[in-house]
């Protein structure tokens, strides 16, 4: 899911933004590591604790690191190592950067954010990453890489601009057919995109014949995804499809109308 290479050994990697849990199998795992709160937001210089938690039965030792993240255009999340240009990671300082922590006991860790002189206002983002190493050495190892989100909103103006663009038909053999809506966010917060419905009717006569919804997602400042609607129904023809989703706080509803050919 991250990109990241496997060892020799036996390896659980988990990158999860929400929520922040890895290690979760049938029966007591060695190791289960959990992070609250599963996604940090801070405004401008301030500090948070997260409260990581081992579920498992052995007791691990605790790497933490920071780096950037992106995701991709169907919402998937990558390790970027080198951060980027709306990235937070340089802001961040957690503490300590390594501990150790028992089965069925938590630690703390604190995170901090020092915003750089004339940081651009509105969000930018980062990983705090826990990566867990046995204590002792042992035949078999089980790593855990568990990604928390911290976003960082710098002061002064926000702006809040997201548009509705293309919307294509994804068709492919065994599967649902999937309408994809391209949205640009091209604001400066992170956009939660909550809710979308598209309803399908029939150009011709108008008959509504379907109406579906989307997963939830994220979109992070000046990026651009997709929002997928799947549907089983077998359709054909011109269709009118009214998309829609819902304002969220100060920003208004999007709704708008394509034809499109199924």
């Amino acid at each position: 899911m991250t990109g990241l290479s496997c060892r020799s050994f036996v390896v659980s990697l988990v990158l999860a933004l929400v929520p922040a849990s890895a290690g979760a199998s049938v029966g007591p795992s060695p190791v289960a590591l959990t992070a609250t709160p599963a996604r940090v937001m801070l405004a401008g210089n301030a500090r948070t604790t997260l409260h990581v938690g081992n579920s498992g039965t052995k007791r691990v030792a605790v790497d933490v690191s920071r780096a950037g993240f992106r995701l991709d255009l169907r919402g998937r999340p990558r390790i970027v190592w080198s951060g980027g240009a709306r990235s937070a990671a340089g802001w961040l300082m957690l503490r300590p950067t390594h501990f150790t922590i028992g089965p069925r006991s938590t630690a703390s860790l604190v995170v901090t954010a020092k915003l750089p002189r004339g940081a651009e206002p509105g969000d930018h983002d980062a990983l705090a990453l826990l990566a867990t190493r046995p204590v002792s050495s042992g035949r078999v190892g089980v790593r855990l890489r568990l990604g928390v989100v911290v976003v960082v909103r710098a002061p002064g103006p926000i702006v809040r601009r997201v548009e509705l663009q293309t919307l294509r038909v994804a068709r492919r053999p065994a599967r649902p057919t999937v309408l994809e809506l391209a949205v640009a966010n091209l604001g400066n917060v992170t956009e939660p995109l909550r809710g979308a419905t598209a309803v399908l009717s029939k150009a011709k006569d108008g008959r509504v014949v379907a109406a579906v919804s989307a997963a939830n997602r994220d979109l992070r400042p000046r990026t651009r995804g997709l929002v997928a609607f799947r549907y089983r129904r077998t359709l054909h023809g011109w269709m009118t499809a009214r998309v829609v989703i819902p304002a969220d706080g100060s920003r208004r509803r999007l709704l708008r109308t394509y034809r499109i050919r199924l």
